[in-house]
């Protein structure tokens, strides 16, 4: 019982919420949402294969639903995307309709 406590706690930094989550393997892509201060929300997508320009897709979905973002370098999970807001279903549905990541290997984190 002392652990789900622990779980409410806010995560100091964008990647502790990633560190304690098992599961990610390759070939899934994880979309998550993380809470800022107040309203802001901050969206991270990882586990999108390194044959694809990120550079290209931050750029298109920045243009598409008018957000801010950001590839972000972690050592252990590679290159991330973050957004500013919850993005999380537009970011899914580009993310299949285009086929860079298949429905079933897309999982949604959050609230």
């Amino acid at each position: 019982m002392g652990e789900s406590i622990q779980n409410l706690a806010k995560p100091k930094n964008a990647f502790e919420q990633l560190e304690e989550e098992e599961g990610t393997r390759q070939g899934f892509c994880h979309i998550r949402i993380q809470q800022r201060t107040g309203r802001k929300t901050i969206t991270t997508v990882q586990g999108i294969a390194p044959e694809y320009d990120l550079k290209k897709i931050v750029r298109y979905l920045k243009k598409e639903h008018n957000c801010n973002g950001t590839i972000v370098e972690h050592p252990e999970y590679g290159e991330v995307i973050q957004l500013t807001g919850d993005q999380r279903q537009h970011i899914k549905d580009f993310l299949c309709k285009v086929g860079i990541v298949k429905e079933e290997n897309c999982k949604i984190h959050g609230f």
